[in-house]
């Protein structure tokens, strides 16, 4: 983590604030602007400063640089006050962003055509398991995977059928609770049941199990009769890694978030990761839905992201100028409906100011480009899953046997290694 104070002409500090910063996930170098966004006191300052491992102030004059004791930096008391502070400008850039996105629409699905089917989706297709079945799935994937290439985000609907999400979100918070209060007693850590977030206050990312088999059945549904599995293995193929699989829950009074990709735009290279949400309940516009920036998985898009220099006349920021200027979609999507993105698509969860007191839930998966070895974030997932390196293609034969009455050998197996 590193701090550098920059004296600039206009009179303004900007303060740079580098970190792994788990957001949803993301890695980045975050620049806040005091005089747009707030500032800091001084003996704060002077604690975040002495915590980090290096810091520096730069001025016409002098440079210097200081690394603290290692007894300073593992200080409690610095640590939480690191956090807080961080949580607090977090905060307050996340409600300046919200006064600059206003160009925003809601994500719908796309009216996709293939013959044979019924409505776009996952449900009104014909038999489970049938060739025609198999091969409009195919057909869609194709489809919406163009789409997704080009759009960096793209909604199906029906992938759930409602009492399977309603069954999927029950289960889950009945495991959020029970994990709670096993991580209260002391009986687990908190990393062996929840995924690392910044901004924790009523938001929550919990990491799924296999093996029951309400997951099970949600997995079939959303992965071998939707055309989520077939738009994945459309880009990757059969050969895509399982790289996450949990919960993302949004209580009421949760904080907006950042702008963010959740990997980096590399130059040269194509996606690392696909990720689908997949609502438990109709999210409305009050329970904070997620914002996509689409057709931002660029070396263009990136590029502004990361300009944040401000000009002699205190003017706009490319950064701010590019979050401005894109249209935006809003994943307001109904209950069993999904949204895959890009990893390198800009987009951040929005407030849940729900006045009925509901909780956004969104069951979710990543897949991994099988010749990507790191993505470049930090994976919500269960270690004993990670470490299967799970593939798209045995998982999508797993479930065909567990469609036909036949088990599932795999899933079960993993199952049992579940702790």
């Amino acid at each position: 983590m590193g701090f550098t104070l920059t004296s600039c002409s206009s009179g303004s500090i900007i303060f740079y604030y580098s970190q792994s910063i788990r957001i949803h996930k993301m890695t980045t170098l975050m620049p806040l602007t005091f005089a747009t966004i707030g500032a800091i006191s001084s003996a704060t300052l002077l604690v975040l400063l002495s915590a980090s491992p290096t810091f520096s102030f730069v001025s016409p004059l002098f440079h210097y640089s200081h690394r603290p004791s290692a007894s300073l930096y593992m200080s409690s008391d610095v640590t939480h006050l690191l956090y807080q502070e961080q949580e607090k400008l977090i905060v307050q850039r996340g409600e300046f962003e919200e006064s600059l996105v206003t160009n925003v629409t809601p994500l719908k699905a796309p009216a996709i055509k293939i013959r044979g089917t019924g409505k776009a989706g996952g449900f009104g297709k014909s038999a489970s398991g049938s060739s025609t079945s198999n091969d409009n799935n195919k057909a869609e994937g194709n489809e919406y995977a163009k789409l997704l290439k080009k759009e960096g985000v793209v909604r199906i609907d029906n992938v759930l059928a409602a009492d399977t999400a309603d069954e999927v979100r029950e289960f889950l918070y009945d495991l959020r609770k029970k994990s709670e209060t096993d991580v209260a007693n002391g009986q687990i850590q908190p990393i062996q049941r929840f995924a690392d977030v910044l901004l924790k206050q009523n938001r929550c990312d919990l990491t799924v199990p296999m093996g029951d088999e309400i997951i099970t059945k949600a997995l079939d549904e959303a992965l071998r009769c939707s055309p989520i599995g077939s738009t994945i293995s459309s880009i990757f193929g059969g050969g895509a890694i399982l790289h996450e699989f949990s919960c993302l829950m949004s209580d009421p009074g949760s904080q907006r978030q950042v702008i963010h990709p959740d990997t980096p735009y590399i130059d040269g290279k194509g996606p690392v990761l696909y990720t689908c949400f997949i609502a438990l309940q109709d999210v409305t516009l009050d329970m904070g839905p997620t914002i996509w920036l689409p057709r931002t998985h660029c070396k263009e898009a990136h590029e502004q992201f990361k300009d944040t220099s401000v000009g002699f006349d205190g003017g706009e920021s490319k950064k701010d100028a590019l979050i401005r200027a894109q249209p935006a979609v809003l994943g307001t999507l109904t209950k069993g409906s999904c949204a895959i993105y890009d990893s390198r698509v800009l987009h951040c969860g929005t407030a849940n100011r729900s006045v009925d007191g509901t909780s956004r839930a969104l069951f979710y998966f990543s897949f991994k480009n099988p010749e990507v070895v790191y993505p470049g974030n930090p994976a919500s997932i269960r270690p004993e899953l990670a470490s299967a390196n799970i593939s798209l293609g045995d998982l999508l034969d797993d479930l065909q046997l567990f469609s036909k009455g036949k088990g599932s050998q795999l899933i079960t197996r993993l199952g049992g290694l579940m702790r």
